[in-house]
């Protein structure tokens, strides 16, 4: 069953200038402000479209990588994933780097490298940033 999720943003004035507050509707855990010297100068108490992109792929990649591992039957103990989220003003998103540890008994190195690929080509947040030129991975079996 396909679900859908919902967020919205109301922004005032200028690019440079405004700002906004970006809700997250279908859960209703919050509202953030935004604006854009966040997004291209410092994080200023404000989140940004990268700082949500972030968060949507290091989620969505911890999930992907811990179903991978189950269905193999190597059940984690413990998955933490970082995702940087790189923006340059004039070019966009230009790369994103994933940094996954992972507690896995049972399982080497190659084989949790190779989950890793796996989840990071499959996961559908990577899937969906396919247009982002560099996508990088460092995965570490701990």
């Amino acid at each position: 069953m396909a679900t859908t999720r919902n967020a919205h943003t109301d922004w005032t004035g200028s690019l440079m200038e405004g700002e906004g507050t970006v809700s997250l509707d279908s859960s209703r855990v919050g509202s953030y402000a935004v604006s854009w010297p966040s997004r291209a100068e410092e994080a200023n108490g404000k989140t940004s479209p990268e700082e949500l992109i972030a968060a949507a792929h290091s989620s969505c990649f911890s999930m992907a990588l811990s179903h991978g591992l189950s269905g193999a039957g190597h059940t984690p103990t413990r998955i933490s994933t970082a995702a940087a989220v790189t923006f340059q003003p004039g070019e966009g998103i230009t790369g994103i780097h994933l940094t996954v540890e992972g507690e896995v008994p049972g399982l080497d190195e190659a084989g949790f490298q190779e989950a890793a690929e796996n989840a990071k080509a499959n996961c559908p947040v990577s899937q969906a940033l396919a247009g982002v030129k560099n996508i990088t991975l460092d995965a570490k079996l701990v």
